[in-house]
């Protein structure tokens, strides 16, 4: 008897279950590729524990999209609202497989070294998103997709696996059907690829920042019409039942915490800038490739060994950059925003960067600025009946905070003396200078 069912072991889920036409995409040479990106770029050389791979995170999200699907397309809990939405029991088995394809095949588009490497580093017009929708209708996947029973459209995995935002970019336009699925993954609340990885991270980091109660979250989800009012939208999306309100205020609560602590750590943000420093000098034209067989070839692992060889290569056009990284001799943090500053001059951290960059140089500064990262805070809940706004029922989520970075790095050698003369200057610097008459 030929075996259909296969299992692998998960340290979040213990056990993520595939059939052998499944099983087929995850042999392919896109998918094993994923073994060898780190989920979370350089963070192993500050947290040495976080050496997971893109590989298990994108079986995580699988499992965890399946169990979401089972919930939402359970009769016992379809909304009167949003019944006309929802596939007769044939048409679910087919949606069912494509939404278990599309968040496996998610990062098939990631670069060496994941978000690290994309910013700058692809031709314009790329993006690691759009990457993933070629190699998802390349040849050898569609192959794969043919074959299933029943055959998947390689159009509709790529929809899915994108969401509305993404997919558009590619001439893609999605149902209300097809927008709910691509919701289970990519949503920016209830996205089973946010649940992953903060669960998987936060393990693997060793910290307990990313725990939440997912088990409670993903029994509570409901596909709801945002607002029964007369004037609102019925438009379907993810919300939950009251019951499932604390964990959901805990799951926006531990992003929070996981990008203050983990993602936004200024030695992680700075072992960035300089692996992106290093990609610019080595790489051809200073940018990665997008043919697929270019991008299937060069891995983690290639670059790891490139760095290596230019850390003890004074030759090497990005040798400085490597020794940083191979020698843990990365720039240190100058200044580091504060709330006080921001009241002054919510570009404060440019104008320091600027005036950094005139009294010791360039080429030993960086400046790293990203925008808050948080989650919506506002989504449907069923209560006693009634859909009332998130807000409504939660002052948790009117009070959760937003993540941000904004830090100037300079180079070791010269930070006391940068010290003292920011000590000095600052106030002059962050001013704000009155407009010419």
């Amino acid at each position: 008897m030929i075996k259909d069912s296969h299992e692998i072991r998960d340290p979040i889920h213990v056990f993520v279950r595939l059939n052998t036409d499944e099983r087929k995409v995850l042999d392919s040479r896109p998918f094993q590729r994923l073994r060898h990106i780190h989920q979370l770029a350089t963070t192993y050389l500050l947290y040495p524990g976080a050496t997971h791979r893109r590989f298990e995170h994108s079986l995580g999200v699988m499992e965890l999209a399946s169990r979401v699907f089972d919930v939402i397309t359970a009769e016992e809990n379809i909304h009167d609202q949003v019944r006309d939405i929802i596939p007769n029991k044939d048409q679910k088995t087919y949606w069912r497989r494509v939404l278990r394809m599309a968040a496996l095949c998610h990062d098939l588009g990631h670069l060496p070294f994941s978000h690290a490497a994309e910013t700058e580093l692809l031709p314009e017009g790329w993006d690691h998103e759009r990457m993933t929708g070629e190699i998802i209708k390349s040849e050898e996947m569609e192959e794969i997709w043919r074959k299933m029973t029943p055959p998947l459209r390689s159009e509709e995995i790529i929809k899915v696996a994108l969401g509305p935002k993404d997919a558009v970019k590619l001439g893609l336009e999605l149902s209300d059907w097809e927008t709910i699925l691509s919701e289970i993954i990519t949503g920016d609340t209830f996205g089973v690829d946010r649940m992953d990885y903060l669960l998987r991270d936060s393990l693997h980091t060793g910290v307990a920042y990313g725990k939440f109660d997912h088990y409670r979250l993903i029994d509570t989800l409901r596909i709801l019409p945002k607002s029964e009012g007369e004037h609102d939208s019925k438009e379907p999306v993810l919300g939950l039942t009251a019951g499932g309100l604390q964990s959901a205020e805990a799951l926006l609560w531990a992003r929070y915490f996981m990008f203050s602590q983990v993602y936004f750590h200024p030695v992680r943000r700075i072992y960035d800038i300089h692996l992106m420093d290093f990609l610019k000098k080595w790489l051809p034209n200073g940018i990665f490739p997008t043919d697929i067989e270019d991008h299937l070839a060069i891995t983690d692992n290639e670059v790891i060994v490139e760095l290596r060889k230019a850390a003890i290569d004074s030759k090497h056009p990005g040798h400085i950059h490597a020794k940083r990284i191979i020698e843990h001799k990365h720039f240190k943090v100058l200044y580091e925003c504060t709330p006080d500053d921001r009241e002054i001059n919510i570009n404060t951290g440019k104008a320091i960067y600027e005036a950094a960059r005139k009294k010791f140089g360039a080429e030993f500064v960086r400046y790293d600025r990203y925008p808050g990262k948080g989650g919506s805070q506002f989504f449907p809940v069923l209560h006693r009946g009634k859909i009332l706004h998130s807000t409504e029922l939660s002052d948790t989520l009117k009070e959760t905070p937003v993540a941000a970075t904004d830090f100037v790095f300079i180079d070791r050698t010269y930070l006391p003396d940068a010290e003292k003369w920011l000590e000095a200057e600052h106030d002059n610097i962050i001013k704000l200078k009155p407009p010419e008459e």
